[in-house]
């Protein structure tokens, strides 16, 4: 028996559609198509897969990502902010809405080094940019807020979402469609 069990929501033939997708589809005009040739599945059941599993939350969407470097946005600060914990539920939500924050988390601190218990991720095409945004952020965070500082980065050493990892397990990905009907192209 394997001792890493497929995530709640992911039977082994998801789990070979997220292993086959969780990089890009292909690009090609039918892209679901060409994972179900791949994996021996039915296009139409690939997609209604892919269907499900979006509207339950296990996979959040489907669509291009942009490489922000490339369009320009070469300032990418992490803002970090002490807020008042007794607030932060509800003005976290209020900064994770902001159009300019990409990633927003909640975290412990680490008196006395490390008083910060917010994080966002802001982009610019420069660092004034940036500063703008967290000064935007600031703004909504009011009293609330005893002390912030920007992190740059200054270099990417890998940027990724999650990935899961394939296992060597014969009944999973190689074989996912084995007992499917043939795929259609």
């Amino acid at each position: 028996m394997n001792a890493r069990l497929d995530p709640p929501g992911l039977d082994p033939i998801d789990r070979a559609i997220v292993l086959a997708t969780q990089d890009g589809l292909p690009i090609t005009s039918r892209p679901y198509h060409a994972v179900a040739r791949s994996l021996g599945l039915r296009a139409d059941d690939v997609m209604m897969r892919i269907e499900r599993m979006r509207e339950a939350g296990v996979i959040r969407r489907i669509g291009v990502v942009p490489n922000h470097y490339a369009i320009g946005y070469t300032a990418n600060g992490m803002t970090v902010w002490d807020v008042d914990d007794a607030r932060i539920d509800a003005l976290g939500m209020r900064i994770g809405a902001l159009d300019c924050v990409s990633h927003c988390y909640q975290r412990p601190r680490h008196p006395p080094a490390w008083p910060y218990n917010l994080f966002a991720m802001v982009h610019g095409h420069d660092r004034a940019e940036c500063e703008a945004k967290a000064a935007e952020i600031r703004a909504l965070l009011g009293d609330a807020c005893r002390a912030s500082d920007i992190l740059y980065s200054t270099r990417i050493l890998k940027k990724t979402g999650l990935r899961l990892a394939a296992r060597p397990d014969p009944a999973d990905a190689t074989n996912a469609g084995a007992d499917s009907a043939p795929a259609d192209t």
